[in-house]
This record gives C-alpha cells, sequence and structure tokens, in this order.
C-alpha cells in the first residue's frame, strides 16, 4: 500500500520515492516488523493458551503453563506489515496467505484441550503442502538449478509436485521438532531466513550478479527477499522474548508456519538443495527424529537405537549440554555448514 501510495504522491512530496526502494523497503520492513513485534507480543501474553509441557522432552516440564502459541501474534503482524508495506505479485499473496493458514492450523492444536494426533496433523501437513506446490507451479515458472551443473531444467509437472510437496512437508515438521528449547528453533530458522533473504535480493534477483553466477534471475527476487527480512524482524522481536529462560513460546502456531516459509523460500529460489544450506541443523536434529519413528512403527526396523532424539535432548541428557551450549553450538554449526554450502553451490558450477 505505501509502495503505491508513494508512486502517486511523491510528486508532492519528493522523499517519499525512496518507499519504491527495494532495499529501504527491506530496511523499513525488518524494523517495523520487529518494533510492531516487540510492543504488542507481550500484551497478548496472558491471552495466549498455556504450554502443557513436554512428557518426553527433557526439561520439558519446566515450560509448562508458559504462555505458547506466540505465532498466531507475530505471524498474523508480519502478514499485515507486509500488506502494508509491500508489492507483491499474486504468488506471494497466495504464499503468505498460505503462510497464515498453516499458522493457524498449528494454534488450533496450541489452544486445543487434547492435543491432534500424529496423523491428522501430518495429513493437515500434506494438503496444505499439495496445495501450495500446486500454486507454485502455476504461478511460478517450474525451473530447476542445481549444484554443480550450470544449466537449468524445466521439471514435469508431477515431479515438480512432488518434489515440493515432500519438502515442504519436510520442512514444517523438522522444524516444529527443533522448537524444544528456548531460542533453538527460532535462531536456526533465522539463520536461514537471513541466507535466504541475502540470496534472494544480492544474487538471484541481482541480473549482473545472477548471471556471474551461472544460476536463474528472479524478477521478483527482490520481493522475496522483504518478505523474508521482514519474517526475520518478527522472529528477532519473539527472541527477545525466548531467550533462555523463555518468557513465551512460539507453539505449533510458529514453528509450523517458520518451517513452511522456509521451505517454500528454498523451492521459490529453484534448488530444491539449498535447503542444506538453510536446514542441516534443523533436519539432523528433527528429521533424524522422524525417520526412526517411521522405520520403527512401518518396517519394524529400529535404528539409533542409543540416541535420543530431537538430538537436542539427547546432548541435553547424555552430554549434559545446556540450553545455552545447545543454542550456541547448533547455531554455529549451522553458520559453518551455510557458509560451506555458499561456497559450493554457487561458484563450483
Amino acid at each position: 500500500m505505501i509502495y503505491y501510495l508513494a508512486s502517486i504522491f511523491q510528486q508532492y512530496f519528493g522523499p517519499l520515492r525512496l518507499f519504491q526502494s527495494n532495499t529501504v523497503l527491506i530496511i523499513v520492513g525488518l524494523f517495523t516488523a520487529f518494533l510492531c513485534t516487540m510492543i504488542f507480543l507481550p500484551r497478548f501474553f496472558s491471552k495466549l493458551p498455556r504450554d502443557r509441557g513436554k512428557e518426553f522432552s527433557v526439561g520439558g516440564a519446566a515450560s509448562a503453563g508458559k504462555p505458547t502459541g506466540a505465532g498466531v501474534v507475530f505471524i498474523t503482524l508480519y502478514v499485515i506489515v507486509l500488506l502494508l508495506l509491500t508489492p507483491m505479485n499474486n504468488s506471494q499473496l497466495a504464499v503468505l496467505l498460505l503462510t497464515w493458514i498453516v499458522m493457524l492450523t498449528g494454534y488450533l492444536d496450541d489452544k486445543s484441550v487434547t492435543p491432534w494426533g500424529e496423523l491428522k496433523k501430518g495429513l493437515l501437513d500434506f494438503v496444505l503442502s499439495l496445495i501450495t506446490a500446486f500454486v507454485l507451479y502455476y504461478m511460478r515458472e517450474p525451473i530447476f538449478w542445481v549444484p554443480f551443473i550450470s544449466k537449468t531444467f524445466t521439471i514435469h509437472p508431477a515431479l515438480f509436485i512432488s518434489i515440493t510437496t515432500v519438502i515442504l512437508w519436510i520442512s514444517i515438521n523438522t522444524t516444529n521438532c527443533t522448537d524444544g528449547v528456548d531460542g533453538l528453533s527460532g535462531t536456526l530458522v533465522l539463520v536461514a531466513l537471513i541466507s535466504m533473504g541475502t540470496l534472494f535480493y544480492f544474487v538471484q534477483g541481482h541480473r549482473e550478479i545472477s548471471q556471474y553466477l551461472l544460476v536463474p534471475h528472479m524478477r521478483d527476487g527482490a520481493q522475496w527477499g522483504i518478505m523474508t527480512f521482514t519474517l526475520s524482524g518478527c522472529l528477532m522481536a519473539y527472541l527477545w522474548y525466548n531467550a533462555y529462560p523463555s518468557r513465551v513460546l512460539m507453539g505449533d502456531a510458529g514453528s509450523r508456519a517458520l518451517g513452511f516459509f522456509l521451505g517454500v523460500a528454498v523451492m521459490v529460489s529453484g534448488n530444491p538443495f539449498l535447503l542444506i544450506m538453510t536446514s542441516t541443523m534443523i533436519l539432523v536434529n528433527g528429521g533424524t527424529g522422524l525417520v526412526k519413528v517411521a522405520l520403527l512403527r512401518f518396517f519394524k526396523i529400529r535404528i539409533f537405537s542409543n540416541v535420543q532424539f530431537p538430538l537436542h535432548d539427547h546432548m541435553r541428557k547424555k552430554r549434559n549440554w545446556s540450553p545455552t551450549q545447545v543454542l550456541i553450538k547448533f547455531t554455529i554449526m549451522q553458520i559453518l555448514i551455510s557458509l560451506a554450502t555458499i561456497g559450493i553451490f554457487f561458484k563450483i558450477r
């Protein structure tokens, strides 16, 4: 809205033209989202549902009674800020709406007296991921680029939809599983969002740089950068209150929406392997546990019998890591992995 108003009224007040700059919109979006979340989130602490505690989680009892489901606040603020500040095309508006819907399903679980079952949540994730896959296919050009190869590939509809659905489902659930230590999931997602925002704005959104690095140019890369950095602003403010010892928890409302958006960002970039750059520690921490449970439940195959999952619980129980040690060490490892994969994916082609 402000972008279009600036284009109309800049002839009367010259400085308004700044709001047509993508760089300015990134800065304004990030800081506006941060400040709005900082101001409004505490006002909803008393209105949010209370955490039930995690029966099998290390230190899970400590979270019992804390306000949870904070994602309903900061994701809603994120949507409002974007609608006020940023010009968006149809695919971006659709993703914004679907992110809010994914958040809503998580919030309904957070506030439910009886926790939703794994099957119910898994099916909801699958349906929403499938819908999003169709949206991305029909609203964007289905082109992939992969590490070590300079060519791009036009993907068959069935393959594109299948890969996108799987990536989104995995991203939602592994991010959700990682939300068990104060600040951990939010910080890892923040690293991922900053990585993707930088890629969108400075690499794929920049014609000369994308051509130099032999990656597809995204005409709307800057807009995706604005969306990503604005969500980072909301997440930074949430982490302000979620730092150990936390005052509020994001709940499924936050973790599921963040995982969903992160998966969408990876698929929009055109390279599914970027999930390694953004989410290796999330995948290792939460994804290996999902694999372990699936193999045991459906195939009666037992693996990692001496390892407790999510992995952050194993580190706290078996290695006696404190919550702060888990957060810092996991974050350091993710930053190192992100930097290494950036160098490998973008230069060895």
